[in-house]
Parts: structure tokens; C-alpha cells; sequence
């Protein structure tokens, strides 16, 4: 029996293994004839090992381990506060919005503010002097829709966007805002929540500038003539709070208010005491407080202000063109009655003029 045809082929894998042993299935000297062939082959059976071998490292490793490997964080060198006083650290930021880059402002230091008042108190004209100064944006009376103040909740996550410098409006600076605020009215929301604003504004490192009206009686008079032209719209059929032109003034200014003598002692006190009691419960902010009448009368009030923001000492303009000009008496219908109700009490003080325009 010859050896060759007694022998019984393995089969499958022990079947290759025979054949690739076989010199009459491989030929030793086939690559002199190929050796493209056999270098491809070669590269094929290694990219098969190198596929297998990645695939169990990955099975080991899970996603977590992967991405340990492949993720490559660029940490940059942290802004520089070096220079910063330690007791100004609290209120320097550097905020880093989603919503754009401060590019090469990112390390330029930003403060927070709030600037906090009730209706005709000359906040909106304050507010017009702190925008024309290049670093400072103040984003206007965004507490004035009731959704924003609805719940505690709400108030923190404007306040949030507000200070990420996040909030779109045409008074912000973006990349290079050194001082960034807004107006906030005291009824809207700010004394119903006043505790956890405490304590949100001494965590976030918030100043509050405190903007307020010594005359009650023309900031009484302010309120009213202001009601009046929301429902009469006096100006081409627009309600306007605040005008540009004398014009647009005078046209305002014609509204004489009656006031209840009845009541105005009354309402005088409340809106005293209203104030005052806000300004208790918001005390242990850091905060300033400067009252319109100081203003009109002197400008470099105004000064004081800048440099509590820490913000280079500018000249401040506004296009706000003041309404009552005149003595109260000639805003008011019936001004005798209100001089004999106000006359000897604590508010006789607001009978008179306390600023010439």
C-alpha cells in the first residue's frame, strides 16, 4: 500500500493545516513567482490582528476607560488676581457666557450690580447715564415681566444669566463689560423675596445701588401723570414713560393731577415706610445710596457711583429730557388743599421746590 494514497486528509481547520504544510499545495518558490500576492496577504492577516487585539482592549477598558484615553483637555492658565485687594476679591468675576467669547477680554475683571428703586424715581434716566459709559451695561427692568419673578426659582435663573453675561439687550457691551446690572423695582418680586436675594447677591459678590426720591409728593404727582398717558396715550397715540424732546415734555406736563387730601397723609406714610423698610431688609449688601434730588442738583454725584463700581471715572450723558420742571404748584389742580393738609405735618418739606431746572 503506498503511503501517499493510504492517508486520509484532515478535515476543517486541521484540513488547512495539512494542505498549508503540503509542498505539493504550497510552493516554496511561489514567492519569487508572486510577491505581491504573499505581501498582501501578510497585510491582511496583520490588520486582522490588529482588529482583534482593539477589540478586546476596548471590551476591558469600557466606554469611560476610552474616553480617558481619547479625550484631550486643554486646561488654560486661570485669569490672574494677583492684583485684586482681598477684600475686592468677593466682587471681581470672570464670566464665561455660552452664548459667545470674550475672545480677549475673558481676563478682564467684571463686576455685578443692581440697581434698585421704585417707579418715578429717575431710574430710567439713571439708567440711560450709567450705559454711555463704554464698560458698564445695564440690561433695563427685566424683573418687569411677572414670569421672571413668579418664584424664587425663576428670580435665580435671570439673575444667573444676567451676571453670565448671557442676557441680550441693547444695552450690553459683551466682551469687554467691566460693571454689568440691571433695574430692579422693589415691587416686583425683590421685597416678597428679599432673603434669598440677601443671600444670592453676598454669595454671587452683587452691589445694589440704592436710587430713591426724597419728595414723595412729586414722585406722588410723577405716578399719576405717568397713569394718566398709559390709558390716553397723549403722544401719537403711544404711551411713552420717558421723552426725548421738550416738546414730547411740555405736551406731559399739561396733565394736573386732584389729588385725596383725604388719604394723601396716608399714602405718603405708606410709601415712606414701604421704602425704608426695604432698605432694612437689603442693608447687608454692599450697596450705595443716592437719592435723585442729589443728582439733579449735582452731577459729580455721579462720580461716587463709578468709582463704587470701580469703573474708570467718565463723563455721562442722556438723551432723557425731564417732564415737571416747574413748582409743584403748577402741576397740581387742587394745590390749595394739599397745602392746607401738608402744611405743619412732617411732609410740609415737599410743599416747596427743592430744585431749580
Amino acid at each position: 500500500m503506498g503511503g501517499a494514497k493510504g492517508e486520509e486528509k484532515p478535515g476543517g481547520a486541521d484540513d488547512w493545516c495539512y494542505q498549508f504544510g503540503n509542498k505539493n499545495t504550497f510552493d516554496l518558490k511561489a514567492p519569487k513567482k508572486s510577491p505581491l500576492a504573499l505581501r498582501m496577504f501578510v497585510f491582511a492577516m496583520t490588520m486582522l490582528c490588529g482588529i482583534s487585539i482593539c477589540s478586546m482592549c476596548m471590551k476591558q477598558l469600557g466606554s469611560d476607560g476610552w474616553s480617558r484615553i481619547v479625550k484631550i483637555e486643554v486646561v488654560e492658565p486661570p485669569c490672574n488676581k494677583s492684583t485684586v485687594p482681598p477684600s475686592e476679591v468677593q466682587f471681581v468675576h470672570y464670566p464665561q457666557p455660552i452664548t459667545y467669547s470674550r475672545e480677549e477680554c475673558k481676563c478682564n475683571p467684571v463686576r455685578f450690580f443692581a440697581i434698585i428703586s421704585s417707579q418715578r424715581s429717575g431710574s430710567g434716566w439713571f439708567e440711560t447715564l450709567l450705559n454711555s459709559h463704554i464698560n458698564v451695561s445695564s440690561n433695563g427692568e427685566i424683573f418687569s415681566t411677572k414670569e421672571r419673578r413668579s418664584n424664587i426659582s425663576s428670580i435665580i435663573k435671570t439673575l444667573d444669566k444676567v451676571y453670565n453675561l448671557d442676557w441680550n439687550s441693547s444695552a450690553s457691551k459683551n466682551e469687554c463689560t467691566a460693571a454689568v446690572g440691571f433695574k430692579w423695582m422693589l415691587n416686583q418680586g425683590l421685597v416678597a423675596n428679599h432673603v434669598d436675594v440677601v443671600d444670592y447677591f453676598n454669595q454671587r459678590g452683587v452691589s445694589a445701588i440704592f436710587l430713591f426720591r426724597r419728595n414723595l409728593l412729586r414722585q406722588l404727582v410723577s405716578q399719576l401723570a405717568n397713569n394718566h398717558d398709559r390709558y390716553l396715550k397723549q403722544l401719537n397715540g403711544t404711551h411713552k414713560a420717558h421723552v426725548h424732546t421738550k416738546h414730547e415734555a411740555r405736551i406731559l406736563a399739561k396733565y394736573k393731577p386732584r389729588l385725596n387730601t383725604t388719604s394723601l397723609i396716608w399714602q405718603l406714610k405708606q410709601a415712606d415706610e414701604y421704602t425704608r423698610g426695604a432698605l432694612e431688609n437689603l442693608k447687608s449688601t454692599r450697596h450705595i445710596t443716592i437719592y435723585y434730588e442729589d443728582l439733579i442738583l449735582n452731577r459729580t454725584k455721579l462720580f461716587d457711583v463709578l468709582d463704587f463700581l470701580k469703573v474708570p471715572r467718565r463723563k455721562l450723558v442722556s438723551r432723557h429730557v425731564k417732564i415737571h420742571t416747574k413748582p409743584l404748584s403748577e402741576y397740581i389742580e387742587n394745590w390749595n388743599e394739599v397745602y392746607s393738609t401738608l402744611n405743619g405735618t412732617q411732609y410740609e418739606s415737599f410743599l416747596t421746590s427743592d430744585y431749580i431746572i
